[in-house]
């Protein structure tokens, strides 16, 4: 179902481009209540390296800011794990903190992405805690699409609830540049 609603979030049709720089754009999509966006950057490495790296969240931290700390709990099964992720606290509010199932799927045909998705879990063994702020994604991810040998397209999609909201406000007024700051982060940590 993790990589199920990824797949129907990046299907949607009426996404609106809001920003556009020299290898990433900025889409987003209102349902209702419900914001969601999409980066999507173009990399110069082969799509089965862009996967291999994204799909570890442990690595995370080396391109997103946003990662202090990232566990994994529970390896659940070849492709899937159970991660505990710690967010730096941003002014104003309490340091959040996140228990992610992430799931990587391989194409099964040449035309299909590669896969990774994320959504929260609730795991006994790690209640929350009185310091952090206990947040929850509905639906995250990534969808890497082959261009080429040497080249891919990566399209990170997120439902935005109301604990990320804070990490995003900013940006989404256009006062902060944080959605491009770590998209071309991680373009370089890729490539």
């Amino acid at each position: 179902s993790n990589i199920a609603a990824l797949t129907h979030l990046a299907r949607k049709p009426g996404w609106d481009i809001t920003k556009t720089l020299d290898n990433v754009k900025i889409w987003t999509h209102e349902e209702g209540a419900v914001l969601s966006f999409k980066v999507e950057m173009l990399v110069k490495v082969p799509s089965h390296i862009a996967f291999s790296l994204l799909s570890d969240f442990s690595l995370r931290q080396c391109w997103d800011r946003h990662f202090l700390t990232c566990e994994v709990l529970q390896a659940v099964s070849e492709e899937e794990k159970i991660y505990h992720v710690t967010s730096a606290p941003m002014i104003g509010h309490q340091p959040r903190d996140f228990v992610i199932l992430v799931s990587q799927r391989q194409p099964c045909r040449t035309q299909e992405p590669y896969t990774v998705a994320v959504r929260s879990v609730t795991l006994r063994a790690v209640p929350p805690s009185p310091e952090f702020c206990r947040s929850e994604i509905l639906c995250a991810g990534f969808q890497i699409h082959s261009n080429s040998s040497s080249s891919c397209t990566v399209c990170y999609f997120h439902q935005v609830t109301s604990g990320v909201m804070p990490y995003l406000a900013a940006n989404l007024t256009g006062s902060s540049k944080s959605i491009e700051d770590t998209a071309l982060e991680c373009i370089k940590f890729l490539e």
